[in-house]
This record gives C-alpha cells, structure tokens and sequence, in this order.
C-alpha cells in the first residue's frame, strides 16, 4: 500500500493531482492540508498535525495533536510516523508553495526516502519530482521538458539518453546547474541513471 501524505501548500490543478490518486492509498492529512480533503475527494486515514493552519477536526479518524514549538514540520512528522508504520511508497501533495523555507524542507523529504531506500515522488501543479541513482528512471515525450538538479553535493556518471541534450559519464555540480529543461526526442523515451550520488528528476506536464 501507497502512503499519501497531503500538506498545506496551495494547489490548483485538483483535476490533474487527483489522477494520481488510487482507491487503496493511506492517506495522511497534515494540518492544513485538510482544506485538500474535499476537492480531492479522499478521506485521511491519519490527521496529523499542530493546527496552527486548521483547526482539529476532532472527528472519528486517528488524529495526532503535535505542540507548535517541535523539530519536525508536521509533514516531516508525518513521514517518520509511517516510515516507523511500515510504508515503503510514498505520494507527496500540497508541499510546494509560496513559503521557499517550507518547500526546501519538504523537498529534502525525498532525499530521506532516496536514502533509506523507499520509493517517493513530489507533485505540484506544474510537475513530478523525483530523486534518481544508479537505478533509471524513463521519462515519457508526453512531458513538455524534464530538468536535473543536484541537491545533495554529489551527483556524477550522468547518463542522459534518447532526449535533446544527452550525456554521457557527466557530473553536475551544485554550483552549475546546467541539467534545466531538456527535452524527449520525439516517440522516445529518455533514461537517465546516476552511478554516484543522486539528482532531483523533474518531469514538466
């Protein structure tokens, strides 16, 4: 089973987000991500959160109450919590948003998964995000532009193929990052794989 973890972001394309979305998933709601619930058309299977930005449903569903003044964001609560329940699969919604501050540390959360070897993608209303290693992900011509950021120092043989600007062995540094909106050769599908380290994948709708 999938864990969906919902947090407080803006969100517009509802209709795309909730294409994503399967019957079976565990959702988490953190906080204000409950104002989501409705135009998601899901239930929580978990309320978590210090609800500074959503009142407490105090409804039948497990509710976690958090103090506001704590390490964790509720939805980095959130994700330790169902690490520690077992999930291996996890969906990231409502994480990118105004707040530059909260987007970086929700963004990181996939580098925890990437490292502790679960599976994990971010959307928001414009994309996939995705870490990638020596594992290839495919990306589809159905995406506009797909880019490739270095966001934990290390990232080298780069391989990029069946797209605009292919690479071969590459490295991409954090102080150059020259992996922005690259593009699928038309009726392919483009590899990429990382033999050290890894790259934040982001796939462009």
């Amino acid at each position: 089973m999938r864990c969906v973890i919902i947090g407080a972001a803006p969100i517009k394309n509802y209709k795309k987000i909730r294409s994503f979305l399967r019957q079976d998933d565990f959702v988490i709601a953190c906080d204000g991500g409950l104002n989501h619930i409705k135009k998601l058309k899901v239930r929580p299977n978990l309320i978590v959160g210090d609800f500074d930005s959503h009142k407490n449903p105090h409804s039948t569903i497990e509710t976690i109450a958090l103090p506001r003044e704590k390490d964790d964001t509720d939805s980095v609560f959130a994700l330790k919590t169902a690490i520690a329940r077992g999930f291996k699969d996890f969906l990231f919604i409502g994480m990118i948003g105004a707040r530059l501050d909260h987007g970086l540390g929700n963004l990181y959360m996939l580098v925890k998964c990437f490292e502790e070897g679960l599976t994990a993608m971010m959307l928001d209303d414009y994309s996939e995000m995705q870490l990638v290693g020596k594992k290839e992900a495919l990306i589809t011509d159905d995406y506009a532009y797909f880019s490739l950021l270095n966001i934990t120092g290390r990232a080298s043989g780069i391989t990029i193929k069946d797209a605009k600007y292919p690479l071969e062995n590459a490295e991409i540094k954090q102080d150059y990052q020259y992996g922005i909106s690259n593009e699928v050769l038309k009726g392919k599908t483009a590899k990429v794989s990382v033999q050290e380290g890894c790259l934040l994948l982001i796939k462009i709708w």
